[in-house]
């Protein structure tokens, strides 16, 4: 995959001013609503009749990369997992050094660097993005995954493990069921209007014993994705596990590549 836009690109030299600053340009950028030529219904759901035919009058199935980082020292390792229909069709990674410590808000210039890398080491070019990390669910509306996805013009969808800003609609506090969605609205935190519903805490999967529970993940569009359409791609890519499966299997390739075996 290529820039296509390289004003955007992550600079981890500029001052958290003009980082700010770039990220409140990327938001204003970013689309927050579907604008993809795929159907989101043929992802993660292969060998069904109805998806067969979908294939066959609208082509191939949409191709699905999870992005996801490690580290290692002072660089971070970024790896890119590429499928259709559940299948790994294309890996790709990308070691890049690391030049700015961890600051809540502002992880796309510390890892940013590493991610374009690996994906422009992509042979295919995928239709949607599932990066780890915050969209728009973010206090300028403009996280990893929406850097990213405006930085190349893909659609991309932010899956994180942890709420960084944004008021739940219903209370978090108990346990969820599988399958249950809640709104993340913007608050004063977010520079979105007030009540904007910016994402989705989304229960992918739950203990049937309540010893025991799982937390949801934070879903947020990136860009050219809505909101609704993020959560439905997360909710159908997760093949079992809490994490949808191009993220997973990302993060093992993050690791694997750590570890110098990859």
């Amino acid at each position: 995959m290529d820039v296509v836009r390289p004003e955007f690109v992550p600079d981890a030299s500029l001052s958290r001013g003009e980082m700010e600053a770039l990220q409140r340009d990327i938001a204003h950028a970013a689309v927050f609503a579907d604008d993809f030529d795929f159907d989101p219904a043929a992802i993660g759901v292969a060998d069904r009749e109805t998806d067969a035919g979908q294939r066959r009058l609208g082509g191939a199935s949409p191709l699905v990369a999870g992005v996801d980082q490690a580290f290692r020292d002072d660089e971070a390792v970024s790896a890119v997992v590429v499928l259709r229909d559940g299948e790994v069709v294309e890996r790709a990674h990308a070691v890049e050094p690391v030049e700015i410590p961890y600051i809540p808000g502002l992880l796309s210039f510390r890892e940013g660097a590493a991610i374009l890398s690996a994906l422009s080491e992509l042979d295919t070019d995928p239709d949607l993005l599932l990066v780890d990390g915050s969209g728009r669910i973010h206090f300028r509306e403009a996280g990893l995954a929406t850097h990213i996805g405006v930085t190349v013009d893909a659609p991309a969808v932010g899956v994180a493990k942890n709420l960084l800003c944004g008021r739940p609609r219903e209370s978090l506090a108990d346990p969820l069921p599988e399958g249950t969605r809640v709104a993340i609205e913007a608050d004063a935190d977010v520079t979105a209007p007030d009540g904007t519903v910016i994402g989705y805490a989304v229960q992918t999967r739950q203990y049937d014993s309540g010893a025991r529970h799982i937390n949801p993940l934070y879903v947020s569009p990136g860009h050219r994705v809505s909101a609704e359409t993020a959560a439905d791609v997360v909710e159908r890519t997760c093949a079992g596990y809490k994490l949808p499966e191009p993220t997973r299997l990302a993060d093992s390739y993050a690791d694997e590549v750590k570890r110098g075996s990859g």
